[in-house]
């Protein structure tokens, strides 16, 4: 792991944590949170993509599971999204990038969706799902920039399963946590087939994701209304636009 004194550390691993909370209440793993954080302690590329990835893994597989078991998981509706998102995210996994005009155009999307998420607050009722054939390249498109940037896909997904009416707000939040877990692994796989190393203090990071991860969690199962869980959703696309706009 990049040198931290322990302070310095400690202090991050409480943001994930924090971030973890956040997200994961709203089905998301959290990755464009915990690469905020990272990057403002100055930890190197190398150990923040392979990191972020393992902690979204972690946070939106136990997002997935407490959203599933409470019966908001629709298996029918992500199956075609997973199709084309998870090759995509294999190969996006497998390039570096470094491009900031990237960052730039990320960062007004998401802030453009946040500001929809915000202003439109109720709960609309969803209309009907996506035909397969918008789906699978929906998915792909996707896939491959979460794998290339190291960010799950929610964060694009959620926003376009609502704008659309493809979803009610959990269900958004379980497809959301399935997309996101599938295209990590991916991006993780991809990852690993370039890298000639692996980062050491891993297992802090996912601890520190995951205690947050279980609070968030509930909070998404049985805390929050649908409203407050749309609203929420919006203060996390207003962290992430935010977060791409700065380090870019």
């Amino acid at each position: 792991m990049d040198s931290l004194d322990l302070v310095s550390l400690m202090a991050l691993l409480s943001l994930i944590t924090a971030a973890a909370v956040l997200y994961s209440s709203v089905g998301h793993g959290g990755a464009s949170g915990y690469i905020a954080a990272m990057a403002l302690f100055g930890l190197s590329a190398a150990f923040m993509k392979p990191a972020a990835l393992i902690m979204n893994i972690a946070v939106s597989g136990l997002a997935l599971f407490r959203l599933s078991r409470a019966g908001y998981f629709h298996w029918k509706l992500f199956f075609p999204f997973a199709l084309g998102s998870a090759p995509a995210a294999y190969f996006g996994g497998a390039f570096i990038i470094a491009d900031t005009h990237y960052k730039y155009i990320v960062g007004v999307v998401l802030a453009v969706a946040a500001v929809r998420l915000l202003w439109q607050a109720e709960e609309r009722a969803a209309v009907n799902a996506p035909k397969f054939w918008v789906a699978l390249p929906v998915g792909a498109g996707l896939g491959f920039v979460s794998g290339l940037t190291g960010v799950g896909g929610g964060i694009f997904l959620s926003p376009l399963l609502l704008f659309l009416r493809w979803t009610s707000m959990r269900t958004n939040a379980a497809i959301a946590a399935a997309f996101i877990l599938v295209n990590s692994i991916a991006g993780l796989l991809g990852h690993a087939s370039i890298a000639s190393s692996w980062p050491s203090g891993l297992p802090l990071f996912v601890g520190a994701a995951l205690l947050g991860a279980l609070v968030g969690s509930e909070l998404g199962v049985r805390r929050l209304a649908p409203v407050k869980l749309r609203q929420l959703l919006g203060v996390v696309l207003v962290i992430a636009a935010l977060k791409m706009l700065l380090t870019a």
